[in-house]
């Protein structure tokens, strides 16, 4: 991924979606593009068009904090998206390199055995382990159940991101499935401002490009977000409707990866099907048979 063209439509696109109006400027006529023009960033920020212009066409290598953050205020970039921003300039650098914890890749993680007690020990929902690429690196008993419908099928090789994208089973499973889809390429772009250097993402963005229209459109849009709590719903094809809450937490032990748990409200119908997940899956199944059967 080019970190000058990231730059570059990452800013051009932010720029894009603000309307004189929302900051607070004159309308005007005859204006001939849909959000801000440069010259207003610019004054917004306060810098010169010409140094804004630099930014724009990519060039943050050196840009000093302060300027960022103004640029940020300027475009009125949420919380993730200012992270981004500082994620581009440090790539830009060259000190992501440095500074950027190691990470570990799915070839060569293996969960450790205290990682794993830990995953086995939440017992009243799925508790998973993930990448930034959206790969399933651990998982509970309950969360390998969950998501029967991604492992079912090779191809996904145990990815969300695939799965959500390329495979049809991922309409049923998400009733929000534009949601689900908005979220899921959320998710890689921050993960590629954060580690432009992965050849497992690249390789796993072109695919999906390739491969289906709905990913190429969201890839284009650059959004970004903290995926770090909220509440999902799910149709699972043993057991059905669930609407379940998450807590997504960055694991201090093993930089860049998430420790994902799914719960659901106390005394609801969703918390009886996560029960009758668990019995399922803790019962030898052959691979036609389900609860519902």
């Amino acid at each position: 991924m080019d970190n000058q063209a990231e730059v570059r439509e990452f800013l051009t696109s932010r720029r894009a979606r603000i309307s004189p109006e929302r900051a607070g400027l004159p309308a005007g006529s005859r204006r001939r593009v849909p959000g801000l023009r440069r010259s207003e960033v610019a004054a917004l920020a306060d810098v010169s068009v010409e140094y804004y212009a630099k930014l724009e066409r990519g060039h943050l290598a050196g840009v000093s904090p302060a300027v960022l953050e103004a640029v940020a205020r300027a475009l009125q970039l949420d919380d993730a998206e200012r992270a981004h921003l500082l994620n581009l300039a440090h790539a830009a650098d060259g000190s992501d390199a440095l500074t950027r914890p190691r990470r570990r890749t799915t070839r060569t993680f293996t969960a450790h055995r205290s990682l794993q007690w830990v995953l086995d020990a939440v017992t009243a929902g799925p508790a998973f382990v993930r990448n930034g690429r959206m790969d399933l690196l651990a998982t509970n008993q309950l969360a390998r159940a969950f998501y029967a419908d991604v492992y079912a099928t090779a191809g996904n090789q145990a990815n969300l991101a695939r799965f959500n994208f390329l495979d049809p089973a991922s309409r049923r499973f998400y009733p929000d499935w534009d949601q689900a889809a908005d979220v899921a390429v959320a998710i890689l772009r921050t993960e590629a401002g954060r580690n432009p250097h992965d050849k497992e993402l690249h390789d796993l963005v072109g695919e999906l490009s390739t491969r289906s229209g709905d990913f190429r459109t969201r890839w284009g849009a650059h959004n970004v977000r903290h995926h770090g709590t909220g509440t999902k719903r799910f149709h699972h094809h043993a057991i059905g409707d669930l609407t379940l809450a998450y807590e997504g937490l960055d694991m201090a032990a093993e930089p860049g990866l998430t420790l994902t748990i799914y719960t659901a409200e106390p005394g609801s119908p969703s918390e009886e099907a996560l029960r009758l997940l668990a019995s399922w899956a803790a019962t030898p199944q052959t691979p036609a048979a389900h609860p519902n059967s």
